[in-house]
């Protein structure tokens, strides 16, 4: 008699193929509940706040303030073309996230999570340059009067802490003996 998984019977491909089901839900149910989050948000900053208009939240300190980013991160911009450009990197970012994710094993949940927040982070800024022209909707305002954080929004909050988590990772992956990594 044969161990559970031992072997390619059926037995380890049903498992196999539940660890893959496994995968893809958490990968696909983290990007599209960052993409839908960041959605809602964005159309509620439209639909209830005044554009460039700082609404205090806890005084100075926490602002929501509705502003479009025609650039990217902090502001980069690339002139006239920066919504063409980095929509194209997002596209390629996302395709590129995506061979990652297939390449992650299923049990390095810290990997898939972190592959998974920084997609759907990518689609939802993505999905605001087609949206409009005028760029990015953005809304978080942290600061101490003029020394002030980027307005940024759920999208960008995604990318942020799963480039953290993905740092934390491959960090990890360093740190176990290469004996343990082939396995």
């Amino acid at each position: 008699m044969r161990a559970a998984g031992a072997g390619p019977g059926p037995v380890g491909v049903e498992e196999e193929q539940a660890s893959e089901r496994g995968k893809w839900g958490l990968y696909a149910g983290i990007v599209g509940g960052v993409v839908v989050l960041d959605l809602v948000t964005k159309l509620a900053a439209q639909a209830n706040l005044p554009p460039y208009q700082p609404v205090p939240v806890l005084g100075d300190f926490f602002r929501l303030t509705y502003i479009y980013n025609p650039g990217a991160a902090f502001g980069m911009s690339l002139g006239g073309h920066s919504r063409i450009i980095f929509g194209l990197l997002a596209v390629l970012a996302a395709v590129a996230l995506f061979f990652f994710y297939r390449s992650t094993p299923a049990s390095d949940r810290l990997r898939l999570i972190a592959v998974a927040a920084v997609t759907g982070g990518a689609i939802g800024n993505l999905i605001d340059r087609i949206r409009s022209p005028r760029g990015v909707v953005d809304f978080f305002d942290f600061g101490i009067d003029t020394l002030r954080w980027p307005v940024f929004n759920v999208a960008d909050m995604a990318v942020v802490c799963g480039v953290g988590l993905l740092l934390i990772s491959l960090w990890k992956e360093e740190d176990q003996p290469s004996d343990e990594r082939s396995r």
